[in-house]
């Protein structure tokens, strides 16, 4: 009994002299999965992505560190380092986050109300919570 096919089932494959080889790496790559949803996993990992809630300092908080603000501005000569705590809002979504900045102030802009680090950290006055420093070790407890 004869096979529709024997005559050409035990011919060499085919090598064509005009094209060459595909690599194994670009023959996988046509059956690797593909986003039929663009942006859907950007989309789910935003959603995903955690931000806190801003802290509303009490009068008493905010004296102490406008009084804090003071002392750096009095002592500049002196270039303290300190470490600001501050509020950062999320520019996506509600929230955002407290970021931690250590260095020495370079200015306190009242006009604008923030504080410039000599790094070119910018910090905005209502937004910072905290701030540490050997300068107010006899004069705040921490």
């Amino acid at each position: 009994m004869t096979d529709k096919y024997d005559d050409i089932i035990h011919l060499p494959h085919h090598t064509s002299s005009k094209h060459p080889r595909m690599s194994s790496l670009n023959r996988a790559a046509q059956f690797a999965p593909f986003a039929a949803l663009s942006g859907y996993d950007d989309a789910v990992k935003e959603t995903a992505r955690l931000t806190d809630e801003r802290v509303e300092l009490d009068e008493y908080t905010k004296n102490i560190l406008s009084n804090k603000l003071q002392l750096i501005a009095e002592r500049f000569t002196e270039q303290p380092e300190v470490v600001i705590t501050y509020f950062q809002p999320d520019q996506k979504k509600d929230g955002g986050d407290y970021v931690t900045a250590t260095g020495i102030v370079k200015k306190i802009d009242e006009y604008n109300r923030i504080v410039v680090m000599t790094n070119g950290i910018e910090i905005p006055i209502e937004e910072i919570i905290n701030i540490e420093g050997h300068i107010f070790e006899n004069i705040y407890d921490e």
